[in-house]
């Protein structure tokens, strides 16, 4: 692409990333829909997930659009969420427990509900979202030099990057964003 055929301005570049990813990975709203549901069906059901759901989420219909929102922010740079995740975890009763459950069951409606190329856009998305937002509610909990070490990404053999990915950065709140955690 030559200087003068790049897009000029941040929407141009947004919507000329956005057609990439759907045209590389087939991923559309209906497709985000379907992923979110099964997603979602898989944590209300599980023993581990469900009971902190179940407390917290009172309408269910509203927390899907709500998701399906954040997710093809995600996935597709669509700006259609407009939240800060991070807040939203800190104070939930969670470990590296629960977001390695989370990971596994959203990989497990990821595989089930998409083809492999969207599969994997929404694992590797998910891979860091889990990752950062692990971070955030360890260090959330955690002593000043704790915070420090989980903010670096440092693993001291006790914390979150135990049966984590390694390797990856980034916030949730920028992957909510259309930004960061690429």
């Amino acid at each position: 692409m030559r200087m003068t055929d790049q897009p000029s301005s941040a929407a141009a570049r947004r919507a000329a990333i956005t057609r990439a990813i759907r045209n590389e990975t087939g991923i559309d709203e209906a497709m985000i829909g379907r992923l979110v549901g099964a997603f979602y069906a898989a944590v209300r059901t599980d023993p581990l997930l469900g009971p902190i759901f179940a407390a917290r989420v009172r309408d269910w219909e509203a927390h899907l659009r709500l998701m399906a929102a954040f997710w093809s922010s995600v996935a597709l740079m669509s700006g259609r969420y407009h939240g800060h995740p991070m807040q939203k975890h800190r104070s939930l009763p969670v470990d590296a427990r629960h977001f390695d459950r989370w990971l596994a069951l959203f990989e497990a409606a990821a595989h089930a509900v998409c083809p492999p190329a969207a599969a994997a856009h929404f694992v590797a998305k998910a891979r860091l979202i889990a990752e950062s937002l692990a971070r955030g509610v360890a260090a959330a909990g955690a002593s000043p030099e704790e915070a420090e070490r989980h903010r670096r990404g440092r693993d001291d053999g006790r914390g979150i990057e135990q049966g984590s990915p390694r390797g990856l950065t980034g916030s949730a709140d920028a992957a909510a964003e259309g930004r960061g955690a690429q």
